[in-house]
């Protein structure tokens, strides 16, 4: 079983800038994949970036060059450092693990707006 834990998203101006976290309450070193999630009403939950134990990163064509993924293996905690924020990032962003199981957060809301 595996808590993951969110930090609070928040509302940005378009071109800002907005960090989010997800805490993990074990090891990440045993979490196969951990990463991120958004959804906005109406649409399907779209895959935005993942980290692969290993190390291996991967971006949704839509972020890649403004989302970044980071690791504090001490924490066991991923970040998802968002740059350029655009409108149409505005979501609901879901931190999700799995070690063999599917887990997900309870979800933290961005808004993108002037």
């Amino acid at each position: 079983q595996v808590q993951l834990v969110e930090s609070a998203g928040g509302l940005v101006q378009p071109g800002g800038s907005l960090s989010v976290s997800c805490a993990a309450s074990k090891s990440i070193f045993s979490i196969i994949v951990m990463g991120w999630y958004r959804q906005t009403p109406g649409k399907e939950r779209e895959w935005v970036a993942t980290t692969e134990r290993g190390g291996r990163m991967n971006y949704a064509d839509s972020v890649k060059g403004r989302f970044t993924i980071s690791i504090d293996n001490a924490k066991n905690t991923i970040y998802l450092q968002m740059n350029s924020l655009k409108p149409e990032d505005t979501g609901v962003y879901y931190c999700h693990a799995n070690d063999g199981r599917p887990y997900w957060g309870q979800g933290t809301q961005v808004i993108v707006s002037s």
